[in-house]
């Protein structure tokens, strides 16, 4: 155990002070995201709207987070990733204070379209400053941490959400929400302010290519939205089901996405670290992901039993360990060909046009077709994500595409 602990505490050394201001920073922030997990239930369950409306505002989330990505890679360009980071957070904060009060169906699109467009300006942004912060060695590492904040905010989330839920109703989620990003926005000042902040890879491309015009990674981003559609469903379709299908209350639902953030806190690191010295390419390494995430929807059809969730979020959470890493890595990498805040936005973007078409498509697919041939349309759909990533690999490997 002694010798496990040790070596489990190597794969943290070497990452610079910059990058765990960054992921607390982090963690705060998305331990406040507890609002998302249960925001499909709070549309029916509080303001009761129809399955089909629940989708319609899925979707304004995602339209939301398409604009903001490409916002906030053409203003981390202009006046850098710092006062990007500073002003989506503290901005967001105070909106999601504001959309508690909000209560039809129109208000609640354009609400949650505006949180979206102004939080997620705050991604791109993150992805270069960590780029900057970390040493060229350790961006894969610096990349897991950053997302072991992300899953240890989201594990914490959920299960303080589901108690919040129980306790004070649906509105405290938003409040405790609005202030976390405000608090992670005073620290951010305090510890990351560009006097303060020691930048480790400065890189500048003199003659930067578009990102538009790489044909490789639009190939990728492809590959990327439609695992962010498969994905997705256990951030809105998924939560309906444990509740419809196997009467599970908010409480137990966020147990299980709970132990979604715990499992990567405790393993992915590790994990990453041994997957790195392995003969796999990143890309052979999403393709195992895709797979995975697809079969953990797939199985649910097999049995009515309720352990079966607990297997489905198991083989989602390795899927997701192995895709989000090394897909992030793959992004940066790519992105010193031209300028970083506009391939960072394009990469956020990918995942944004999955929440325009993921959660609505599979909202109102299980309310027209039912859950089963939900499940199996989106196993498809993550087949041809890994199929799609397979080729991609294979061509960079004999140079067709660059």
């Amino acid at each position: 155990m002694k010798t496990l602990f040790k070596s489990y505490i190597n794969t943290f050394r070497g990452l610079s002070a910059e990058i765990w201001w960054l992921a607390l920073i982090t963690l705060i922030n998305r331990a406040g995201t507890m609002v998302i997990p249960f925001l499909s239930l709070y549309l029916k369950e509080d303001l009761h709207f129809t399955v089909s409306h629940v989708g319609w505002v899925m979707s304004a989330f995602g339209l939301g987070s398409v604009a903001g990505s490409w916002i906030g890679g053409k203003l981390t360009d202009k006046i850098g990733y710092y006062k990007v980071m500073v002003r989506s957070l503290l901005a967001t904060g105070v909106l999601f204070i504001a959309l508690q009060f909000l209560n039809t169906f129109a208000s609640i699109c354009i609400g949650i379209f505006v949180v979206m467009l102004v939080a997620d300006a705050f991604r791109p942004a993150m992805f270069v400053a960590l780029n900057a912060y970390s040493k060229p060695e350790n961006k894969i590492r610096s990349l897991t941490l950053i997302r072991l904040a992300i899953n240890l905010g989201f594990s914490a989330g959920p299960a303080i959400g589901g108690l919040i839920i129980t306790g004070l109703g649906y509105a405290g989620l938003f409040w405790v929400d609005g202030i976390t990003c405000i608090i992670a926005t005073f620290l951010m000042i305090k510890v990351l302010h560009p006097k303060k902040a020691k930048v480790l890879d400065v890189f500048e491309n003199k003659n930067p290519v578009s990102a538009y015009s790489d044909f490789a990674f639009m190939v990728f981003l492809v590959a990327m939205a439609l695992f962010g559609i498969v994905f997705l469903q256990y951030f809105s379709t998924i939560t309906i089901y444990y509740k419809d299908v196997h009467t599970l209350s908010e409480l137990q639902i966020g147990l299980i996405l709970g132990l979604n953030g715990f499992l990567i806190f405790i393993f992915e690191m590790p994990l990453i670290k041994w997957l790195e010295n392995t003969a796999f390419s990143k890309l052979i390494l999403m393709f195992f992901g895709a797979i995975l995430t697809g079969l953990s929807l797939l199985i649910l059809n097999f049995t009515n039993w309720s352990g079966v969730l607990v297997i489905g979020m198991l083989l989602m959470t390795v899927g997701e360990m192995i895709a989000f890493p090394f897909s992030n890595a793959f992004a940066v990498e790519r992105a010193k060909k031209g300028n970083q805040g506009e391939y960072m936005a394009l990469y956020s973007m990918s995942f944004s046009i999955a929440h325009i078409f993921g959660h609505n498509a599979g909202l109102q697919m299980t309310a027209a077709l039912g859950f089963d041939t939900t499940w199996y349309i989106i196993s498809i759909i993550a087949l041809i994500c890994a199929t799609i990533l397979f080729v991609l690999n294979r061509n960079l490997n004999s140079k067709r595409l660059l």
